[in-house]
């Protein structure tokens, strides 16, 4: 009898080694809040008139590669009205955005490959996830705080340039 009831126990002993389970502490996570880096300042310009007339010029985070671009602004809390964030892409065509995340409004500025403003998505609203796309193939997006393009009068046909830092 003895050796019947030695085996279960054995086996209990031997499970409770190898268990699953966790201690289970009050431990916080603490979160780090993403800020900005600049990383280039970005023109836009007026091309109206035979001469370029200056429109503003911006602070910018350049979003280059895979995580990036799908990364962009989200779990931001806030943008200064004088930076924006820029994606670049290394081909044109048809872009779409959306404010999954992201947690302030944004203007988002679709620019083709001779940097001239396609078309621009006003005041998209935080958390949505619906498709804002472009009118027209762009190989750039430019997010700014929303209401920005209508300060700076921003149209159709603009320009812009940049550079990295």
């Amino acid at each position: 009898m003895k050796k019947n009831i030695r085996l279960p126990l054995l086996a209990i002993a031997a499970l409770s080694l190898f268990s699953c389970k966790t201690d289970t502490k009050n431990e916080q996570i603490s979160t780090k809040e993403i800020t900005f880096t600049k990383e280039g300042e970005l023109s836009l310009f007026d091309l109206q008139d035979s001469i370029p007339k200056t429109i503003t010029q911006i602070d910018i985070e350049i979003a280059d590669d895979e995580y990036q671009i799908q990364t962009g602004l989200m779990y931001r809390k806030f943008m200064q009205n004088n930076q924006g964030m820029l994606f670049t892409f290394p081909d044109e065509e048809p872009r779409s955005f959306y404010m999954k995340n992201t947690e302030f409004p944004l203007d988002i500025i679709f620019i083709d490959s001779k940097n001239k403003v396609v078309s621009i998505q006003k005041n998209a609203q935080p958390f949505n996830e619906s498709s804002l796309p472009s009118e027209g193939p762009a190989q750039y997006v430019l997010e700014v705080n929303a209401k920005r393009t209508d300060t700076w009068n921003l149209k159709k046909g603009d320009s812009i340039s940049f550079t990295r830092l």
